[in-house]
């Protein structure tokens, strides 16, 4: 049994208040498999990066366990890379370069050790390369999980509306979830995407949390207030990752278990941002995410 993720692995440059990096190493499969080593122990994944990304950058994944076969290396060709710069309040940002390089062209290819995934999760791609990659494993996944974005809603919805009828959970921003339901409320939003194929749906809201739909229930989980948020790029990936991970770890899929997951993703995707890119994800340890939990408790436990 493993928990497969299909995604970018990347270049990216940034600049925040805090400061501005050069190249570093980013992309959804990056971030999401990193959260998710931290709570299940076979995570592999799928993606392709150029000659340029070199065995250093790759060991930033192999040091937490994780499985790169699927990962491909293109001979001479270049990696992803993206460069953005990001406001005072950090929820707005600019892109300033987008390369697709290698990823122009990416077509999953699933190595056979990889075939007992019961675990998989989608990252930000073309509706059409999620599709692919469903379409090549065996059989399909205890639980599949995806990920889109307003893009996709724009250029490729029918592409997207076909693999959403193949999924578990969908994870979007609010205002992603406006653009596809046709809905301002939250609550109709949800009903409307959940009648697409869905039987759980994630909103995540940024700063002030994420929704949690399905079974005919709603569960709110707050964001942690934190003094500095030094880059929020890969945030929700992370989230996403410790999503699938915890969910993987628990080995059973309902709305209690849900739940708990958004919390252990919400854990990990506050540490994310601490630092820059992925310097945070690599130097965890177990003790540190369980202070995170703790505090999560203590943000929303009460008694009337």
């Amino acid at each position: 049994m493993s928990l497969v993720i299909v995604g970018s692995v990347a270049f990216d440059a940034l600049e925040t208040p805090f400061g501005k990096t050069d190249k570093i190493v980013g992309g959804a499969a990056t971030f999401a498999g990193l959260a998710a080593s931290y709570l299940f122990d076979k995570v592999k994944l799928i993606s392709v990066v150029g000659e340029d990304f070199g065995e250093a950058n790759m060991r930033i994944l192999t040091a937490r366990g994780i499985d790169v076969d699927g990962v491909e290396v293109v001979p001479g060709g270049k990696t992803f890379f993206w460069s953005g710069k990001y406001h005072n309040d950090m929820n707005s940002r600019d892109t300033l370069v987008t390369e697709l390089n290698v990823l122009a062209d990416f077509d999953p290819k699933i190595p056979a050790s990889y075939q007992d995934c019961e675990y998989l999760l989608l990252g930000n791609l073309t509706p059409q390369v999620q599709i692919d990659a469903l379409r090549r494993l065996n059989s399909k996944p205890k639980l599949v999980v995806l990920d889109t974005m307003n893009f996709w809603m724009d250029v490729a919805l029918e592409d997207l509306k076909t693999v959403l009828k193949q999924v578990d959970v969908l994870t979007i921003n609010d205002a992603e979830a406006r653009q596809l339901s046709g809905e301002y409320s939250l609550v109709k939003a949800a009903e409307v995407i959940l009648d697409m194929g869905p039987r759980y749906l994630i909103i995540k809201k940024g700063e002030h949390g994420a929704l949690l739909f399905g079974e005919g229930q709603v569960f709110s989980a707050p964001a942690l207030p934190l003094a500095d948020v030094f880059d929020p790029t890969g945030a929700g990936d992370t989230f996403a990752g410790g999503f699938i991970g915890y969910l993987a770890k628990v080995k059973s899929v309902n709305f209690t278990n849900m739940k708990n997951a958004v919390i252990y993703g919400s854990a990990l995707a506050s540490y994310c941002v601490e630092q820059f890119g992925t310097e945070r994800l690599q130097n965890l340890s177990k003790e540190d995410i369980e202070v995170r939990i703790q505090q999560f408790i203590s943000l929303t436990k009460f008694d009337i």
